[in-house]
């Protein structure tokens, strides 16, 4: 029987495992083992099927949330399977089973149209480079770190597309003891999310004459050589909204907000989609799209006029 801990097993890993994913998910990778995982596993030297599901019931009665949970499951898999084929433990089935709840769909965060159109109005009338991002957040449904990672050559008046190639993120880095924060521009979330984004005419009118005198290596935001980190970011959007007496929202509801007229407004599913960036549409249908009852109506009266 191997007398190798979990614990030994992991630190293998996460040196094999730093060569290969990108920091942010390295970092998201190494918070949950450390906070979740090593507490309950590292000193074990043996592993069954069954203690994956204990542990994951045990994640779940102390409160912590299902995808949390998966998550937790999915790191945990990896180790074992690094340490299975190091030679460490023995292969084994394992499953996990997750109770099924029925949850109410959660409405998202969104502006009204009352509400977009008052903060649209104040950015066009108070200009700087942060209400500046706002707007192209506004009519274009970038993230916050594909907003902050925008430059000036990004952002092409030639043939009117923002080009999103990059992506600003702050990363806790939590290794052994050692707990820091660091802020890098890396690619997008996903390959999807490499794209680009045809600029409105109002916001061309906005953006030609500022092209052609900053420097095309600034970032727009920041219009410095640095980009603003996504978290001053935030902020600075809850400032606005308090001073246009709006309820405070998240930063990520511009783009449900810019997703949700785009729904409104009739325009393809899947068009709307290669806008946002999504990995695949139905991600876009499971978000944005909600048949009302007269949507529904419609369908019923179009199938039955098709079998008069």
């Amino acid at each position: 029987m191997s007398t190798i801990t979990f614990a030994q097993v992991a630190a293998l890993w996460k040196a094999d495992k730093r060569q290969y994913v990108k920091k942010s998910s390295y970092a998201a990778y190494v918070q949950h083992l450390n906070k979740h995982i090593l507490p309950y596993f590292g000193n074990k030297v043996a592993i069954s099927a069954d203690d994956f599901q204990l542990y994951a019931n045990h994640l779940l009665e102390q409160g912590l949330a299902l995808n949390t949970t998966k998550d937790c499951i999915l790191i945990l898999k990896m180790v074992y399977r690094f340490g299975e084929k190091a030679g460490v433990w023995p292969h084994i089935d394992f499953r996990v089973h997750y109770p099924t709840t029925r949850e109410e769909r959660k409405d998202l965060p969104v502006l009204s149209r009352q509400q977009q159109q008052r903060l649209s109005q104040y950015l066009q009338n108070n200009f700087s480079f942060r209400n500046l991002g706002l707007q192209i957040c506004m009519q274009s449904g970038l993230r916050i770190g594909e907003i902050c990672a925008l430059q000036w050559k990004d952002l092409d008046m030639a043939t009117g597309e923002i080009h999103i190639r990059k992506t600003v993120s702050r990363i806790w880095l939590a290794d052994g003891e050692e707990r820091e924060y660091s802020v890098s521009v890396g690619t997008p979330k996903t390959v999807s999310s490499t794209r680009d984004i045809p600029i409105t005419k109002e916001l061309a009118a906005v953006l030609r004459p500022l092209r052609k005198v900053v420097n095309p290596e600034f970032f727009v935001v920041s219009n410095d050589t640095t980009p603003l980190e996504p978290r001053y970011y935030r902020n600075y959007f809850l400032k606005v909204l308090a001073e246009l007496g709006i309820p405070p929202i998240r930063f990520h509801a511009l783009r449900h907000s810019f997703a949700t007229r785009c729904i409104e407004s009739r325009c393809d599913y899947k068009t709307v989609s290669a806008i946002l960036g999504h990995a695949s549409i139905s991600t876009t249908l499971d978000l944005y799209v909600h048949p009302g009852y007269a949507d529904k109506k419609k369908a019923i009266e179009m199938m039955a006029k098709a079998l008069r």
